[in-house]
């Protein structure tokens, strides 16, 4: 599988691009070692019961028999043989998850999972995707994209806003604190690392991160370095939220400069949402702004943590489940039960997650347990206390020749030992997500702070990974 986007380290100079990106799409197949993969964007993870069993049918009479889920919310197929470029096209074409084949690989889009179904959600982005989504395949300039850009669209709880969005959209509250739709109130709009943002009105989101891409694809033209992503344009020709609020006013759309837009909220301003567990031994991990705060009226009341498996108890008296997959892969047979359920008990719909997980929507309430209980009896993980909870790795082998090891059997020996790490060791950083690699790419790594195991040539060496930090100073233990 082709590298991830990974954050540039600090103080790196940025890559020179003489090519176009070679991520794969539905249509472009990457030639692994298992067989030819390909990567079917999902925009914002929101799949119908049609296009869900679609997908399944594909991997049955096509692939390996298994879906892959991304840190993006999208779908992997693997094991394709030659010459299936015309029937794939023709599964996925006719369920409707390739509107347009010019964009097919530019359709990054990742939102709140829950945005809209628990019952303190800050507001309902899904509007917002939907509407990119169109927006994106209608536009001829947006082709030019390469198919690592990434937009992101949070509805306040902070879950996704750090997953790093090229161009990020970020719900706010109004002043009572009260929940919004996706098609009212107001967002912020943030480019790469910039920590300034935009206030812009909440209708007028999906059309501003187009202009927002737009300004990018202007931006990467002048810089003459091919930059595929925001955090890839050389120091002069970076691009800022003022340099698209020009673009914005150009295209018609108000926007009002927030020079703080990314600063952290103290005990005045609201509450602040951590991913990790602090160790006083490493230091603090990373924590995300949490725009649900109310300015005036007190902090608003939690949200459900999205990444978590388990029952979300929704606003209308209906429940969703939330379900990771172990190691990202779905046999076939689990995908279809997850498929059975939406169908039959839930709204009809399922949403990928960002954490390699699925979401149903619209379960009767007395009806969420027993669906939950069968979902773990198929091998899903249901309950954050599993202990394949918060772990990841990349294919390794034989799937990937770059490989040096079987990093997933690997791992899974060391869950029977007890220990999510090689050696028996603890976790240098308990709360963290732990992601085992089979060569320095670290295809699919986790972002913000995490546990990094690393396959080499004496064996694997642990380290933990922060975003401000450089590789120098990273702190590693060779196994």
């Amino acid at each position: 599988m082709p590298p991830s986007p990974s954050i540039r380290p600090l103080g790196s100079a940025p890559p020179l691009r003489d090519r176009g990106d070679a991520c794969p799409g539905a249509l472009r197949l990457h030639a692994a070692a298992d067989g030819l993969l390909a990567r079917v964007r999902v925009p914002a993870g929101d799949l119908t019961v049609r296009r869900a069993t679609a997908l399944a049918d594909a991997a049955e009479q096509l692939g390996d028999g298994f879906l892959s889920l991304t840190s993006r919310g999208n779908v992997e197929l693997r094991g394709l043989p030659d010459g299936c470029d015309g029937r794939l096209a023709g599964l996925l074409g006719d369920a409707g998850l390739l509107p347009s084949a010019r964009h097919e690989r530019i359709r990054n889009i990742l939102a709140s999972p829950l945005a809209g179904l628990d019952r303190h959600t800050p507001a309902d982005v899904r509007w917002w995707a939907r509407r990119l989504d169109a927006l994106l395949c209608a536009s001829e300039s947006a082709t030019a994209l390469s198919g690592r850009f990434l937009f992101v669209l949070d509805d306040g709880r902070g879950d996704v806003a750090a997953l790093g969005g090229d161009v990020s959209l970020v719900a706010e509250r109004d002043g009572a604190g009260e929940r919004t739709d996706g098609d009212g109130g107001t967002a912020l709009l943030r480019v790469g690392d910039d920590p300034a943002a935009l206030r812009i009105a909440g209708p007028d989101a999906p059309r501003a991160a187009l202009a927002a891409a737009e300004a990018f694809l202007t931006a990467a033209e002048a810089s003459g370095t091919g930059a595929w992503r925001v955090r890839e344009l050389p120091q002069e020709h970076a691009l800022t939220a003022r340099d698209v609020a020009g673009a914005l006013r150009a295209a018609g759309i108000a926007a009002t400069h927030v020079p703080d837009g990314a600063r952290p909220f103290t005990a005045t301003t609201g509450p602040t949402t951590t991913h990790a567990s602090p160790d006083p031994a490493t230091g603090p991990t990373t924590t995300y702004p949490n725009p649900n705060a109310a300015p005036a009226a007190g902090p608003a009341p939690a949200a459900a943590d999205s990444s978590a498996p388990g029952v979300v108890e929704g606003a209308d008296g209906r429940h969703a489940l939330a379900v990771l997959a172990p190691l990202g892969r779905l046999s076939a047979a689990q995908w279809r039960l997850l498929t059975a359920t939406a169908a039959q008990q839930g709204s009809g719909e399922l949403r990928l997650t960002p954490w390699r997980g699925v979401v149903l929507p619209g379960l009767p309430a007395a009806a969420a347990a027993d669906r939950l209980a069968a979902l773990s009896a198929a091998g899903l993980i249901t309950d954050p206390s599993s202990p394949w909870h918060r772990l990841g790795a990349c294919t390794g082998r034989p799937g990937c020749a770059k490989s040096r090891t079987d990093v997933r059997a690997d791992l899974a020996h060391a869950v029977a030992a007890g220990a999510p790490v090689p050696g028996g060791s603890p976790a240098p950083l308990p709360g963290a997500p732990v992601y085992w690699s089979g060569c320095e790419r670290r295809c699919g790594h986790p972002h913000g702070t995490w546990v990094d195991v690393l396959a080499t040539a004496d064996g694997y060496q642990v380290s933990v990974v922060r975003p401000d930090a450089s590789p120098a100073t990273q702190e590693t233990r060779p196994q």
